[in-house]
């Protein structure tokens, strides 16, 4: 338990960092699109797949390693890798409809806790 707190606690730390590397790249900055959460979104999606099927494929990566990679990096770079991934394998399992509906619910959700979110801390002065 406390190697596992470990390996994800020092990919986060990478993944945050890099995250925050992404950020300073001029050149995303330019129009309306916020391009570099855009990048890191789906850098982030395409890493957190090759890690799942390399896990699959090899199992000698070990739980520790997996946790770094997955949860930590992946996790401190964009969570909404994890998103993509566990929408994908929803919609695997062949639950298209539920997994539509937890990618609607999820965007529509988080848009509206985020509004919440700066309601709430106008309302109390913050």
């Amino acid at each position: 338990m406390v190697l596992n707190c470990l390996a994800v606690g020092a990919g986060g730390f990478i993944g945050s960092v890099l995250r925050y590397l992404v950020g300073l790249i001029p050149f995303l900055h330019k129009g309306a699109l916020p391009l570099q959460t855009l990048l890191v979104n789906v850098i982030g999606a395409i890493l957190i797949g090759m890690i799942v099927k390399s896990s699959e494929s090899y199992e000698e990566l070990g739980e520790n390693v997996v946790l770094f990679l997955k949860v930590g990096i992946c996790g401190g770079f964009t969570t909404f890798s994890t998103f993509a991934l566990e929408s994908l394998n929803i919609m695997q399992e062949g639950k298209s409809l539920i997994g539509l509906l937890y990618i609607g619910m999820s965007v529509v959700l988080c848009i509206a806790g985020v509004y919440a979110g700066k309601w709430i801390a106008g309302y109390l002065g913050a």
